[in-house]
């Protein structure tokens, strides 16, 4: 199985492919798909689109794990933005007929760390140790988008696991 994770992001977008080989994780490639900020939201937006379209097609990913929208209070505006590329994220797959799963922040962190409210610094910590990286991932949204493919490889497993129980 190839999971794909991504971070989504108006400015940034990471993303990290996770192949599992032996019933373990391993890191295939990561990087980002940068916007110009300078640009308008349908040019960003179609920057996002097609940076995630050629990752699609060159990595071939099994499943997309994406992190769930979140709206804070006090940053509407920033919520609203990543929505926009969450839909081209979405769209892309969608194309390529790959399924999505999403996964909240919280959810995320909590299955690395133990912790739902961990900061960046032991999220890129905790990644490092389960992948065996020789470095801490950065920047932070590469980090960010390998915990979300890591975080669907531990529920896929968990489901994985409570089905052979049950067809016992």
């Amino acid at each position: 199985m190839r999971i794909l994770g991504v971070d989504p992001g108006l400015n940034t977008t990471g993303y990290g492919l996770l192949e599992i080989v032996d019933r373990r994780p391993q890191l295939v490639e990561a990087g980002i798909i940068r916007s110009k900020p300078s640009g308008s939201l349908p040019e960003r937006i179609q920057e996002i689109y097609d940076g995630l379209t050629e990752t699609l097609e060159s990595l071939r990913p099994d499943v997309l794990a994406l992190e769930k929208l979140y709206a804070h209070y006090d940053r509407p505006t920033t919520a609203i933005l990543m929505g926009h590329a969450r839909g081209v994220i979405c769209l892309a797959a969608a194309e390529h007929g790959i399924e999505v799963e999403d996964y909240a922040a919280t959810q995320v962190k909590k299955t690395l760390t133990g912790n739902g409210r961990a900061p960046k610094t032991q999220m890129q910590l905790a990644i490092q140790r389960e992948l065996n990286l020789a470095t801490l991932p950065e920047p932070a949204d590469v980090a960010d988008a390998l915990a979300i493919a890591f975080c669907h490889y531990c529920v896929a497993r968990a489901q994985h696991v409570a089905r052979s129980v049950s067809d016992d």
